[in-house]
């Protein structure tokens, strides 16, 4: 299909609807006497052995958007990009992506450690569907990037996190993505490599690539994106402008740590019986 969009309609990277992701909190799946108890007793344990980490999104991101997504911890940030990564299969509403996908999920995510940082490039690049050729082709540019020196020759086992996310970041990027999926990486390594690699995203975006970071970092989200989302409970709370999305969760953060103070006080003063 063409590159250009047709008249009227947006050019979507990502389409997300009704999405929900639900989990199963049963461990076990063997099954007993007291298991065959009957349909009531399953119906009325149902509530309690799944959780919904996310429910309800409905969003869409466009070529050359940047997405930066943050929440409290348990919001269900990090869920929604093994959704959109398509690691996670969804419960419930579809994800449309369009397009080649790279991720940076985990520090060291496809890393094997007893190998060198060379030989993980080639190993990561077959994960991320890249031919060996291609690779072969791209692996300088990305031990350039990397800047590891000669630690690019020695065992992943030996790098510092630091390290590995330099090496992870040059990978994912190199390989020209339609679609970039970060996970709180950008935040690692020295204050020089934090500023190269914004510029690559700055470089990709330009290239009408779409990213979409999940990070606890709110200077992210207002000087690097262009968007901004809001995850509590996995719900969104709100989606929209940078500045306000970062504004409203530290607002809602203040009131959750006056609730908590609350309680903490209201407990401690508490007759004790």
């Amino acid at each position: 299909m063409s590159g250009l969009a047709a008249p009227g309609r947006r050019d979507l990277a990502l389409d997300v609807r009704d999405l929900g992701i639900r989990y199963n909190l049963n461990f076990t799946k063997r099954t007993t006497l007291k298991g065959s108890l009957g349909t009531m007793l399953r119906r009325s344990r149902e509530a309690t052995t799944h959780f919904w980490a996310l429910r309800h999104l409905s969003f869409s991101i466009e070529h050359g958007e940047s997405l930066g997504v943050i929440g409290p911890n348990g919001a269900g940030k990090s869920t929604l990009l093994l959704a959109l990564a398509g690691i996670l299969a969804p419960s419930e509403g579809a994800v449309d992506v369009r397009g080649k996908v790279s991720t940076l999920l985990t520090l060291g995510a496809g890393f094997e450690p007893e190998l060198s940082g060379r030989d993980n490039v080639d190993l990561v690049g077959a994960f991320l569907g890249v031919g060996r050729k291609e690779m072969a082709e791209l692996a300088p540019s990305i031990v350039d990037f990397a800047e590891l020196g000669a630690f690019i020759d020695a065992p992943v086992k030996t790098y510092s996190l630091g390290m590995k996310a330099r090496l992870g970041f040059s990978i994912a990027t190199a390989v020209q993505p339609d679609i970039l999926l970060l996970d709180e990486v950008l935040g690692t390594g020295d204050q020089v490599f934090r500023a190269r690699s914004q510029q690559r995203i700055r470089e990709l975006m330009v290239n009408a690539r779409a990213i979409v970071l999940v990070t606890h970092d709110l200077t992210y989200i207002t000087e690097f994106c262009n968007r901004g989302m809001l995850l509590e409970q996995g719900q969104i709370v709100f989606q929209g402008d940078p500045a306000e999305t970062v504004e409203l969760y530290r607002e809602r953060a203040a009131d959750r740590k006056l609730l908590a103070a609350s309680e903490t006080r209201r407990f401690s003063e508490e007759p004790a019986r």
